[in-house]
């Protein structure tokens, strides 16, 4: 890989980390957009570049996300008892998500992460505060199938699941702060699964660059990765600091620009 490709992959890695660390959301919503755009500037895209842009963006967020669910969990942040009940069907899903997403045409893959991007950023940005406590978590199969449906859909979009973990968290009771961590921890299992799942749909497709596991660029992944883990610690860190709400308003603008951009493009 070329230093100015490394150094590009870096910067959307340490971008991510702080966001992974920060808000809980896995940097996967920075990730793809920002791969769907530089592979091919780079020329390591391919006619399957939105699938190699999400499967390596979920190997990233194994990284990410485990530095950042580390940094919580020495501040006592994480509910493990959450992330246990949570990860059966976040697993479960996963699996089948990347399975799925492995056979959709690029330009649905493309236009559907666009698509969710805008409505998790007005979503977050019509959400009036934080949800009141008091409204415990669903049990047995409801939550199965919560986890699972989380699973499917951050694998198919190549994400940590935090965008939707965190507000879900959040409405049955879960502090702000223990929801972001939580879902850092969740976001682990995940984005493992999903990009096995990606290396193995993408396995002997035709056209993929050299270096390539599946879908998985793993040079791609690495540089990413290797600038994401740091920063993730230090998001995590500023997370006990920082207003994690006017955050995400920022945030939010950011994802409704970006998905605009990727559903004109």
């Amino acid at each position: 890989m070329e230093p100015t490709a490394a150094l590009a992959f870096a910067a959307v890695g340490a971008v991510a980390g702080l966001l992974a660390g920060l808000l809980g959301i896995g940097g996967g919503a920075v990730i793809v957009p920002a791969l769907i755009v530089l592979l091919p500037a780079f020329d390591a895209g391919s006619a399957w570049t939105p699938h190699q842009a999400v499967a390596t963006s979920l190997a990233t967020v194994v990284a990410a996300g485990s530095a950042s669910a580390l940094s919580h969990h020495r501040r006592g942040a994480v509910r493990w008892t959450l992330v246990l009940r949570l990860a059966p069907g976040l697993i479960l899903g996963a699996g089948a998500g990347a399975g799925l997403a492995g056979w959709l045409p690029a330009l649905w893959l493309k236009r559907l992460f666009a698509m969710f991007l805008l409505v998790s950023g007005a979503r977050m940005l019509l959400a009036a505060g934080t949800p009141s406590a008091g409204r415990p978590l669903p049990g047995g199969h409801r939550l199965l199938t919560a986890g699972g449906a989380i699973g499917a859909l951050s694998a198919v979009l190549g994400i940590g699941g935090g965008i939707m973990l965190v507000p879900y968290l959040a409405r049955h009771g879960v502090v702000l702060r223990q929801a972001v961590a939580t879902s850092s921890a969740c976001g682990v299992p995940l984005a493992l699964v999903g990009s096995l799942g990606f290396a193995l749909s993408g396995w002997g497709r035709a056209g993929l660059p050299a270096h390539s596991l599946g879908f998985v660029l793993w040079p791609v992944a690495l540089a990413i990765a290797a600038a994401a883990v740091p920063m993730a610690g230090i998001g995590a860190q500023l997370a006990h600091r920082l207003p994690t709400a006017t955050l995400k308003q920022v945030f939010a603008v950011l994802l409704v620009a970006v998905g605009l951009r990727l559903l004109l493009a």
